[in-house]
């Protein structure tokens, strides 16, 4: 679902307060969940145990199936994992929904909230169903968190299963692009949509091209959200454990670079594309089941330098969540007291839901 210019800024203005006001949360016990593309982490503002759930939300998704079969599942885990973490048992809860949350409320908004109604009954927990620009403010804001004074650029990029989000203090930019989701629109438009599973590899010079141009088109909005100059740290293992690796092993370099340039990522990815699958697992000492995805991670790392202007990617991993930004949201703990409401308005209005004034329901849930 691509957001409108219009609302992306509307929403960017809100992750600017949010930015503004994370620091001097101090909520004296809450617990938050991370639902993403893959699964579910939970943490706690008194705890520094991360609790998780591998659960695979996009694949039913795609199969046109819905959320209906992880229900079930989603509801075990909010359930359990605050009791396998020690969390206190008293404490606010609040889910954020992303990448997953969001195709399920582009394809069936009202079967959404029957579902989300439903979770929240047997588990005590209001999912929300978060903007992709307030990913990205939660993003920044745990970046900064971890990397401190080691966070040398304007902006983080990282690249989730269904997501990416470009954060930065002033400015962000985040699209339904993330590693599973371009890899799938690779193969709907170069290969065969019965051929399963979907291998990219080998590809022709053309196909690169047709991959380049198409990566160019989904990227447009970068310069309309990020008009200033920006620099930019990777903080996700498809870049640091993925892309960047394979860039130096294909250049015969020193592996554990802290940079990667975007003129190398260009020439190893012409180098690579001739190579079917297993010849890039031997060649790259890389497992096939993330083999699969690095041709593809190449090109978007490449157009997202090219989007921005970045010549060099900074490099520096770490565990990031979306849990210290939810933690420390007000307006999202807000809404579990008026989530009655927050349903009515997601079934009315979409993503607007959560930007919407809380304050301004009638009266309870």
């Amino acid at each position: 679902m691509r957001t409108s210019a219009r609302i992306l800024r509307c929403l960017l203005v809100l992750a600017c307060q949010l930015l503004a006001t994370l620091a001097f949360a101090n909520a004296p016990c809450r617990i938050a969940f991370d639902m993403g593309s893959s699964g579910i982490r939970a943490g706690a503002s008194s705890s520094k145990a991360v609790g998780r759930a591998d659960i695979d939300y996009l694949g039913p998704l795609w199969a046109g199936r819905g959320l209906k079969e992880n229900i079930d599942p989603t509801i075990r885990a909010l359930l359990a994992l605050p009791r396998e973490a020690g969390f206190a048992e008293d404490c606010a809860r609040v889910g954020g929904g992303f990448s997953a949350w969001r195709i399920a409320l582009q394809q069936d908004a009202e079967k959404l909230v029957v579902d989300l109604a439903r979770i929240e009954a047997a588990s005590g927990v209001a999912v929300l169903v978060i903007p992709q620009a307030t990913e990205g403010a939660y993003g920044y804001f745990g970046a900064r968190q971890l990397l401190g004074e080691r966070l040398l650029t304007s902006h983080v990029l990282d690249i989730g299963g269904g997501s990416l989000q470009i954060a930065g203090e002033q400015s962000t930019f985040g699209d339904m692009l993330g590693q599973k989701i371009w890899h799938r629109a690779l193969c709907q438009l170069l290969r065969s949509p019965s051929t399963q599973p979907c291998l990219l590899q080998p590809m022709s010079g053309v196909e690169i091209g047709e991959a380049r141009r198409l990566v160019r088109e989904k990227l447009g909005g970068v310069r309309v959200m990020l008009p200033e100059p920006i620099s930019m740290t990777a903080i996700s293992r498809p870049v640091t454990q993925g892309v960047a690796p394979a860039v130096a092993r294909l250049l015969d370099q020193h592996v554990g670079q802290s940079r990667l340039q975007r003129a190398e990522l260009t020439a190893a990815i012409d180098s690579m594309a001739h190579l079917t699958i297993e010849e890039t697992t031997k060649r790259l000492e890389v497992a096939s089941k993330y083999a699969v995805y690095l041709l593809s991670d190449m090109l978007l790392v490449e157009g997202l330098m090219q989007a921005t202007g970045v010549d060099v990617l900074h490099l520096a991993e770490i565990d990031l969540t979306n849990v210290p930004g939810l933690l420390a949201d007000d307006k999202a703990f807000d809404w579990v007291d008026h989530y009655g409401c927050y349903l009515e308005r997601l079934r009315a209005v979409g993503l607007d839901a959560y930007v919407s004034d809380p304050a301004t329901c009638l009266s309870g849930r």
